[in-house]
């Protein structure tokens, strides 16, 4: 079957909306339309994509797996047509991905001085998905943390960061000094892999309200400081590698090639962590 991108759409906005009558007023069309593009939908698909009740829908394991897939699809199809309009414009722009606590302030600015010709978008990362963007077209250069697929990717090492434990006040163990990764045994840890969450915000919130703990990068805990939450360092736990990466296949050439000069000795110089 050919993928429908408009109903694709429609269905990442009742998924994101968690109701029809939302999602509807998001894009602008009447409800009961929003409803028969998702039906015909999922006709098409052959699987039900939402649970539905009479206040709320809620995405069925089919509908969970397909808003992963749709976000990176619409993302690089907004990424294409970004790049061919900017084309027809005749316009210059470099896109810098980075990790959560990562900046790259420093690297833009150098290279914005040697090249105030090209324009410089950012992109904010979210944890599970920091070699995605290089993939799908919605960045040029990243700025990541280990560890991450970088099959395909040309990785140049900037430093080193250590982790911290992120817990709640209230936690037994909170009061200690530092930790060892012998004493977080046994403690619930927030990662991608329990319990995937979408915002560094829904991440604290949930430390904060007792559902777990997490270990975060430096930086990070620097970003996020809150009177309820508790960072100890952990002393035996290593310290991941930060580093810049672009595509292989073509990444890196001209204004790439010059970003990633420039960056990897701006970097380096001022590292995270």
């Amino acid at each position: 079957m050919d993928l429908d991108l408009r109903k694709l759409r429609y269905f990442v906005a009742v998924a994101e909306h968690g109701r029809f009558g939302r999602a509807a007023q998001a894009l602008f069309i009447a409800q009961p339309v929003l409803s028969r593009q998702i039906r015909a939908f999922e006709r098409e698909l052959g699987c039900m994509l939402f649970t539905r009740t009479t206040r709320s829908v809620e995405l069925t394991s089919a509908g969970r797996q397909l808003y992963e897939e749709a976000r990176r699809i619409t993302a690089t199809v907004d990424a294409a047509v970004r790049r061919v309009q900017q084309a027809a414009r005749g316009e210059q722009r470099l896109v810098v991905a980075f990790s959560p606590g990562l900046h790259v302030s420093e690297a833009i600015r150098a290279f914005t001085a040697r090249h105030p010709e090209v324009g410089v978008d950012v992109l904010p990362l979210r944890w599970w998905e920091q070699d995605a963007p290089l993939r799908d077209g919605r960045a040029h250069v990243g700025y990541l943390r280990r560890p991450f697929d970088d099959a395909g990717l040309r990785t140049v090492p900037i430093g080193h960061e250590t982790k911290v434990a992120c817990l709640p006040v209230t936690h037994p163990l909170a009061g200690r000094r530092s930790l060892t990764t012998a004493d977080l045994d046994g403690e619930s840890i927030l990662d991608a892999r329990a319990r995937r969450t979408y915002t560094l915000d829904e991440k604290f919130e949930l430390i904060a309200s007792g559902q777990g703990i997490a270990l975060v990068p430096l930086s990070v805990a620097g970003s996020y400081s809150r009177p309820d939450l508790a960072y100890l360092p952990v002393t035996d736990f290593p310290p991941v590698e930060t580093c810049l990466a672009v595509p292989q296949d073509g990444g890196c050439a001209g204004v790439v090639r010059d970003f990633l000069d420039l960056a990897t000795a701006t970097l380096r110089h001022h590292p995270a962590g």
